[in-house]
């Protein structure tokens, strides 16, 4: 479904990717891990098309992306992004039925169908309870619930999800991750999502892309990614990694150096 080739990006001098090449099936999850700065949101700027690449290339089920209008790339790749400015004035509800907005016609007129789609992906948040209440008076978390069932509404093939636990306590996190891998699975999405917590990747993601300047520095499951010689390089920072006490995961454990 997603194919990135030989994909580089640079702003002005300074190179921030690196020969990128993934592949990425329907049905599965992979998640993009890495210190800061290694550029995992320059690269879901640069698959959804947000940044123009110096180089390479990237396909969706063998179209190339360069060659898509934007309406058209908004009907396969739908974005959870990092730091979303979302309008206070619009209500969850409101913002929710945008992510319609690449099927509704060009009268700009919403169907009982966008409808019934737009309240699935509330519920399935758990955020219909939201629906009409205003953006600027929710919390960071309930905000990005809302942004998670925009994108959802949008029923695009490939999901993109930048560090989309921000903000959540710990029951949404697991909600929100559980429902996106089980979203993956069932309904065959291409999900690839930017994750800052190790265990978190672990526990859900099908395969890791470990991101160092720029450039993958391990790619695969998160036995074969998640060790403790190839954390430790990566994040310059001494780490355990033990089997967890009841998933079949590795279980990361930062170490002291006092």
């Amino acid at each position: 479904m997603l194919k990135i080739q030989n994909l580089s990006f640079s702003y002005a001098a300074r190179q921030v990717l690196k020969n990128i090449n993934l592949d990425v099936k329907k049905g599965e999850t992979l998640a993009l891990l890495g210190p800061n700065g290694s550029g995992k949101s320059t690269l879901l700027r640069a698959i959804c098309g947000l940044l123009t690449c110096t180089h390479g290339s990237v396909s969706l089920d063998g179209h190339p992306l360069a060659s898509m209008r934007p309406a058209e790339r908004a009907r396969w790749i739908s974005v959870v992004p990092q730091n979303a400015i979302l309008p206070p004035a619009f209500t969850a509800w409101e913002t929710v039925l945008l992510g319609r907005t690449p099927h509704i016609n060009f009268l700009g007129q919403v169907s009982a169908h966008d409808e019934d789609i737009a309240r699935g992906a509330l519920e399935k948040v758990d955020a219909l309870c939201l629906a009409e209440r205003f953006i600027g008076e929710l919390s960071g978390g309930e905000q990005q619930r809302v942004l998670l069932a925009r994108a959802l509404a949008q029923a695009a093939p490939i999901l993109l999800l930048d560090e989309p636990t921000t903000y959540l306590d710990l029951q949404h996190q697991m909600s929100l991750l559980n429902l996106v891998h089980r979203l993956a699975h069932e309904e065959c999405l291409t999900v690839v999502i930017a994750l800052h917590d190790l265990n978190l990747a672990a526990r859900y993601a099908d395969r890791i892309a470990l991101l160092v300047s720029g450039q993958i520095k391990a790619l695969g499951t998160a036995r074969q990614v998640l060790r403790a010689d190839v954390i430790a390089e990566a994040y310059s920072w001494p780490v355990q990694v033990i089997d967890h006490p009841f998933l079949d995961t590795p279980l990361i454990l930062p170490d002291s150096l006092n």
